[in-house]
């Protein structure tokens, strides 16, 4: 039986990351756990890009350019939106979850999810810290993961078509 059991990621992977500069504040404590991740396992700085927009509803858009560049091996998306008094909220969130799911299966490659969506600051801010388990650095090591999975699955692929 074939299994991948927690793939083990590797240092010759090139990751790109989309921020949104909206919600700046949490964003940039979700690029710092990002970086954390990826300096832990051995990413260097010079196989990484970083692109910043304005919100995260353009961040589909950058993703689905760096997906098709071929030069990365994974996005990893950073955003916050919080929820207000207007139906903006589910709008923006629920297009750049759309739009980052339709780049990931067209484009072949991994791109996770790192937009929080919460209802209040607070949420956002205890979901970006590293007391409570910064999200940021969670999708990073998912990003890491699906690329070594994938890589192990198409080993495994073309060993049973040359059979």
């Amino acid at each position: 039986m074939f299994e991948i059991q927690e793939p083990r990621p590797g240092t010759d992977m090139r990751v790109a990351i989309v921020a949104a500069r909206f919600n700046r504040f949490i964003v940039d404590q979700l690029l710092e756990g990002a970086q954390d991740a990826l300096d832990r396992h051995g990413i260097e700085a010079d196989r990484r890009a970083l692109v910043w927009v304005p919100g995260a509803y353009e961040i589909p858009l950058i993703a689905d350019q760096l997906a098709a560049s071929g030069q990365y091996d994974a996005v990893i998306a950073l955003g916050a939106v919080i929820r207000g008094g207007t139906p903006h909220f589910d709008f923006v969130a629920g297009e750049c979850a759309r739009g980052l799911s339709r780049v990931s299966l067209d484009r072949g490659v991994p791109v996770t999810f790192g937009v929080l969506t919460t209802d209040s600051v607070e949420q956002a801010i205890e979901r970006a810290s590293t007391e409570a388990g910064n999200k940021g650095f969670d999708v990073a090591v998912a990003a890491l993961e699906m690329v070594q999975a994938r890589r192990e699955l198409a080993v495994h692929l073309d060993g049973l078509q040359s059979r």
